[in-house]
């Protein structure tokens, strides 16, 4: 309607919508094609690549009424969280939607999309902004997806250094936990108990259901998710006594949840001293203890470590502190990313 053409976005998980207007966001993902090939999409990261973003709405036009006043700041909507992706029309001004036309003139050119397959796209915009150190002192990292690229990079690192033992070793990451670990790649899926399953066919033994969950039921795992650091800016939203901190270690959450521990496993406190006897006979290790995130009845959430107890395994949660946890720049200390890094290779190696 205005020459622009935009994107239907639909965010994902917790996020704070205003947040995602006018920064520079770059483009990944795969496009299926009607043909039975693919494509995938990665635009936005190198230095010559174009960029997309939100807009948003000038300050002049957008002021909150005085004292008494009826009229507020606007709120971002969902649906106003859409894509600028070109606004130079094809010159047939015949023809209607020519800005659309154009872009998809564009797509058809360079990766051999029409506008059908954006049906069996999976296309998703994140900030294009690269990790960087953060601060004079270089201490920190600022970056997109710390939550839990963090946990997840420590943890593969961890799981391809460790020493081999009498025990069987599994790491593995799941999909959709920001929106409850449903679908099948999520935690719920049955993909635990296939794997399992796999594994004892495999090597010969018997491997029905009960099998698997008797493995189940003799396992010890390690949620590897990220926990809430304490904001001196926003001190009155912890319980300062039972939160982490950015710079004190890997932060081990017992339980989380909200209120009465609602929506939540807890770890057994067998497990804990376990894991407290590992750290204390490997050298460097550097550990916070805490629990829930935020105030009792304030804050909330979880992880897939519920769903994992719920298989019988006893789990607990343990992961890198965060700032600015769900925004499109989250921050994290490199000592701890280290520390979770030792935690989950001291933790395989038993």
């Amino acid at each position: 309607e205005e020459s622009i053409a935009f994107l239907k976005t639909h965010y994902y998980g917790g996020i704070k919508k205003y947040q995602w207007p006018t920064i520079a966001l770059a483009l990944h993902g795969v496009v299926y094609l009607a043909n039975g090939k693919s494509v995938e999409i990665v635009i936005g990261e190198k230095e010559d690549d174009p960029i997309f973003m939100i807009t948003d709405l000038l300050p002049h036009l957008d002021r909150a009424g005085g004292p008494g006043s009826k009229i507020s700041a606007r709120q971002i909507e969902g649906e106003e969280l859409n894509l600028v992706v070109g606004s130079m029309p094809i010159k047939d001004e015949k023809i209607k939607e020519r800005v659309k036309l154009a872009v998809l003139e564009h797509l058809h050119k360079h990766y051999g999309i029409v506008e059908e397959d954006l049906a069996s796209a999976e296309l998703h915009a994140v900030p294009s902004e690269k990790a960087r150190d953060l601060g004079f002192d270089r201490s920190l990292i600022s970056g997109y997806g710390h939550d839990d690229r963090s946990c997840a990079y420590a943890s593969l690192l961890a799981f391809l250094g460790a020493k081999l033992g009498d025990e069987t070793q599994v790491c593995f990451w799941v999909d959709r936990e920001e929106i409850g670990s449903e679908g099948n790649t999520g935690a719920k899926s049955m993909f635990v108990e296939m794997l399992f399953s796999e594994l004892l066919r495999l090597s010969g033994e018997r491997f029905g259901i009960n099998n698997v969950y008797h493995i189940f039921t003799k396992s010890k795992a390690i949620s590897a998710d990220v926990a809430p650091a304490v904001d001196p800016d926003y001190k009155d939203v912890h319980d300062l006594r039972n939160a982490h901190r950015l710079g004190f270690g890997v932060a081990m959450e017992r339980y989380t949840g909200s209120g009465g521990k609602y929506h939540s496993s807890e770890a057994s406190g067998q497990l804990v001293q376990e894991i407290r006897m590992i750290f204390a006979r490997t050298p460097n290790i550097v550990y916070q203890l805490g629990g829930g995130l935020g105030k009792i009845d304030k804050g909330g959430g979880g992880t897939i470590a519920m769903y994992l107890a719920n298989r019988n395994m006893d789990i607990v949660d343990m992961g890198v502190p965060v700032l600015n946890m769900h925004a499109p720049l989250e921050i994290i200390s490199k000592a701890d990313l280290y520390a979770a890094y030792l935690a989950y290779q001291a933790f395989l190696a038993g």
